[in-house]
């Protein structure tokens, strides 16, 4: 019997997690034909059936159970090897990668990383962006390294290290009245309130601002991005919640626009930076944080909307 190779238990374990070839192809970046093929050569390592093939999915066989649980653990410890050896090497130095959610991503990045990139010259990132349930995910399967994204993260095992603090500012159509010098939250009752799609974060810290003042449910209309939501209030369909970091993008793209600032305490959301609590690279990523702290700091500067965590 030959050794199965790390390409190989990757895919299974993939396979394994979605038991699907098309979804575990794309999880991993590669195209199906490559996928079936390391399965199928695991398989005649191993000289036993792990899969068994149906018309819509993939079952695993009590074999293939018992390579799965056996994989993680490998690949698990494979990469916990890797990071033990860069940690040695110096902090951040080397491949990094980084989840980020949508609604942060073309917000923060263009400030963070001309920072990190003088800061740690050797650093090579790339960079994942998805929405938070995936990026976790991803994370927590040794896929990612470090995620951003608003805290508290949706899963056990994460460690999370606050950045900053944005406040949600209310965007409404140019024709609406509110008070100027600060919206009490109460107002949310009396408008129609756009939200993100399901799955995006930002959607449910939304809707959690909304409920906490007994606001009515919100609208049908949804949207995928920050950028349609707002062209959606700029039309006339509603009234929606903004972070304030998305704010100097978002509004400049969109005309007929009001901007209005809620009484305090203004709702508000944390955005920080999540990796593996069995990571040996905690030290690092505290290095990391305090990179992005200090690019926030700047960008903060004269906006009280935004505070370093």
């Amino acid at each position: 019997m030959s050794r199965p190779t790390v390409s190989q238990l990757r895919a299974f374990l993939a396979l394994a997690e979605h038991l699907h070839f098309r979804d575990a192809a794309a999880a991993l970046r590669m195209s199906q034909p490559a996928l079936s093929g390391s399965v199928a050569a695991l398989e005649e390592s191993l000289d036993t059936r792990l899969v068994e093939r149906t018309t819509r999915r993939v079952l695993l066989t009590p074999a293939g159970e018992r390579v799965a649980r056996r994989a993680e653990t490998v690949l698990a410890e494979l990469d916990r090897l890797v990071e033990e050896v860069r940690a040695v090497r110096g902090p951040l130095v080397g491949p990094l990668r980084v989840g980020v959610i949508p609604t942060v991503a073309p917000y923060l990045l263009p400030v963070v990383l001309p920072r990190l990139a003088a800061e740690f010259p050797d650093l090579e990132l790339s960079v994942h962006e998805e929405q938070t349930d995936h990026i976790v995910a991803e994370l927590l399967a040794g896929r990612l390294d470090v995620v951003l994204l608003a805290l508290p993260a949706p899963a056990q095992g994460v460690t999370e290290l606050p950045l900053y603090d944005e406040d949600f500012v209310l965007v409404t159509p140019a024709s609406f009245e509110l008070d100027a010098e600060g919206v009490p939250r109460e107002a949310l009752n009396e408008l129609d309130v756009i939200l993100l799609n399901e799955g995006h974060c930002l959607r449910d810290q939304a809707l959690d601002v909304c409920r906490e003042v007994g606001a009515r449910a919100p609208s049908a209309t949804y949207a995928t991005s920050l950028a349609t939501l707002v062209q959606l209030v700029s039309g006339g369909l509603g009234v929606t919640l903004v972070p304030e970091t998305a704010l100097p993008v978002e509004t400049r793209r969109a005309p007929n626009l009001s901007l209005h600032r809620f009484a305090d305490p203004a709702p508000f959301r944390r955005i920080g930076l999540g990796f593996r609590s069995t990571s040996p690279r905690a030290e690092e990523f505290e290095a990391l944080a305090a990179g992005v702290r200090a690019a926030i700091a700047e960008l903060g500067t004269g906006s009280p909307g935004i505070r370093p965590a």
